[in-house]
């Protein structure tokens, strides 16, 4: 990285830190961008001619794709040929000097190219060494391939999610986000840990691990109460009213989570304080119990007033509730704009608008760098680990960088 980059970025929490990260698709990526949101340098490898494969997906952004721009601004693009000797020996020289090293190639590559964590940090015993797959490093699936879709079935969260009718995935990536944060999290732990004792870590994230914990809920009512969770869409098992109920001109969700929530609703909003006693909604148990007629009664009464003027009478009352807004919506949702989170983000394609990170550190804005072009820094980065110039044009010239 450039000294003036170094210096801008030196109050940002891992500043100085250096990953290398063979990556593609979300999981990785996910954490390795949070990463270098927080200062770290990464450094991502990338195959010849297509690069990671989210390159690929779409070109939504002014010719890029969403997936990629969204998840790998701030990092560097070295693209090699890991099959030829002289890329590995790149990368290996690279890793040496890294602090962290993330891959979720498929299961068994890593290995294979000679970049296992064992055999890295039998050199390196101070390198953080992070292993994304999907099933994890032993078991009937070991060697399953995992996309996030196929993560979602196997774990059984389709099961609880969508309809009555159909199962349905979440609409995004869960499953690779779970994995990604859960990666994110241990890294920054070994890191504070090397900090005390100088040792590092091998890490193994699986995209099945990180899923059935977000699951603890529904496996728990399973294992001791012999229930499967019921699909409800926008509506919740276990509390009512929860749901999106019609409005004059439109729809409101409304969620009740406390037996006092129940009583200000119905007395302070729907000024009809003989519900609160009625022993059919006294308590969420009955409410529970009696759902089909708390949702008719909440949606006659909801019927009645516009959806604008209902949300305000909500929210003054301190009941839960929000507009069903889609993605127009939330692009121009004042709570972003009020709050300053909208900046401007560099890529090979002109600026596009981005939005902070979620970590807010009140001392120093995190960063949010430019998202490379496949193989832009190929030729800096191999400067660093001492390739000459001829050495980089011979290299080009044989397919072995890009």
């Amino acid at each position: 990285m450039p000294s003036d980059a170094v210096t801008a970025d030196a109050g940002l929490p891992l500043a100085g830190f250096t990953v290398v990260s063979l990556e593609q698709a979300v999981a990785a990526p996910i954490a390795t961008r949070h990463l270098a949101d927080l200062g770290a340098r990464v450094i991502k490898v990338e195959r010849i001619g297509e690069g990671d494969f989210a390159r690929n997906y779409d070109a939504a952004v002014h010719g890029l794709a969403s997936h990629f721009v969204w998840l790998n601004r701030g990092k560097e693009s070295l693209c090699v040929d890991l099959k030829a000797d002289a890329g590995l020996a790149a990368v290996r020289a690279l890793i040496a000097g890294a602090d962290v090293f993330v891959q979720n190639s498929a299961p068994g590559a890593a290995e294979r190219l000679g970049l296992g964590a064992d055999e890295l940090r039998a050199d390196h015993p101070e390198l953080i060494a992070v292993n994304m797959s999907g099933y994890g490093t032993s078991g009937p699936f070991v060697d399953r391939k995992a996309y996030d879709m196929l993560v979602q079935a196997e774990t059984g969260l389709v099961s609880i999610t969508g309809t009555p009718e159909t199962a349905t995935k979440t609409g995004i990536p869960t499953s690779d986000i779970a994995a990604g944060m859960y990666a994110l999290s241990a890294i920054q732990a070994a890191l504070l840990r090397r900090e005390r004792t100088g040792t590092g870590a091998t890490i193994d994230i699986a995209m099945f691990d990180a899923t059935v914990e977000w699951l603890g809920h529904s496996m728990y009512m399973q294992m001791y109460q012999d229930i499967q969770i019921k699909r409800m869409g926008l509506s919740h098992a276990s509390i009512a009213p929860y749901d999106a109920y019609p409005t004059r001109d439109g729809q409101i969700l409304v969620g009740v989570q406390n037996d006092r929530g129940w009583r200000t609703l119905v007395t302070e909003v729907f000024e009809r304080p003989d519900l609160a006693g009625d022993p059919r909604f006294a308590t969420n148990i009955e409410r529970v119990r009696h759902r089909s007629e708390v949702d008719a009664v909440v949606g006659e009464l909801t019927a009645g007033f516009d959806t604008a003027d209902l949300d305000d009478r909500l929210a003054k009352a301190g009941i839960p509730a929000a507009q069903l807004g889609d993605m127009k919506d939330l692009i121009a949702h004042p709570q972003l704009s009020a709050r300053d989170r909208w900046r401007e983000v560099q890529t090979e394609a002109g600026p596009i608008r981005a939005v902070l990170p979620p970590m807010t550190f009140r001392d120093i804005e995190l960063r949010m760098g430019a998202v490379p072009a496949l193989g832009e820094q190929t030729d800096a980065v191999l400067a660093e680990i001492g390739v000459d110039a001829t050495r980089i044009a011979e290299l080009r010239s044989a397919g072995i960088v890009q």
